[in-house]
């Protein structure tokens, strides 16, 4: 198995932002710490590759690195938790609670997709900061506070830095299961959301729109820049 060329570990590439969103995966789905080998073994890395980006998250501050007595005679082993995201049982009741949620808009709503983009429209102002008095942000610090906020949120996302037409890239959707049972609902939340940021900000960017699970953990939102 080759070892991936590693770089900066606080500037990833868009495909090793790729893989670290796989190794923060597996710890969250993981019920117990893990070894780098265990991690390198379920997301088919190398050793080397997954300790790169297990010691990016433990200084991201996503994963805690800690040591557990080994039953043979040696070192302690060291091994990795996810810091921010849900262990499986606790993935469980968020998993129920989603789908509770969704179905009664799905049920209660005339135009579910509609309220959906709405609220997350609202959602996605109120949480993006104004731009200070007198302040013009153009596209391309739009598109960078978005994906701040974004990763913030555990999207782990990557764009195009220029161009008229952007591909935004979100390689790790932390509502997955619930956008999965009810994408209509969730990923049009996500749509809202980021168009609520662009208006909140009062950019020359337009989010035209997302598309889920172009693979099974990527989805890609279109960005266009205009001209006003």
């Amino acid at each position: 198995m080759a070892t991936e060329r590693l770089t900066d570990p606080a500037s990833p590439t868009p495909a090793q932002r790729g893989r670290r969103a796989a190794v923060l995966q597996v710890l969250r789905a993981s019920d117990e710490p893990l070894g780098a080998a265990e991690v390198a073994e379920r997301v088919g890395a190398h050793l080397n590759t997954a300790r790169f980006h297990l010691d990016a998250l433990v200084a991201d501050g996503r994963a805690a690195r800690d040591t557990v007595p080994r039953t043979e005679r040696g070192r302690p082993k060291v091994v990795y938790t996810s810091v921010d995201g849900a262990r499986s049982g606790d993935s469980r009741s968020f998993r129920l609670l989603a789908e509770i949620l969704t179905g009664i808009v799905a049920a209660s709503v005339p135009d579910p997709a509609a309220a959906a983009l709405e609220a997350g429209r609202a959602w996605g102002v109120r949480l993006t900061d104004s731009p200070a008095p007198g302040e013009r942000i153009d596209a391309d610090e739009a598109q960078r506070r978005i994906i701040a906020g974004l990763d913030r949120m555990g999207f782990v996302p990557d764009a195009d830095e220029e161009g008229d037409t952007r591909q935004l890239r979100l390689h790790h959707c932390p509502f997955r299961e619930a956008a999965q049972e009810r994408s209509e609902i969730v990923c049009t939340i996500h749509l809202g959301l980021m168009r609520g940021a662009v208006a909140r900000l009062d950019a020359p960017l337009v989010v035209e729109d997302l598309t889920p699970f172009v693979r099974p953990h990527l989805c890609v939102a279109t960005l266009h820049r205009t001209r006003g």
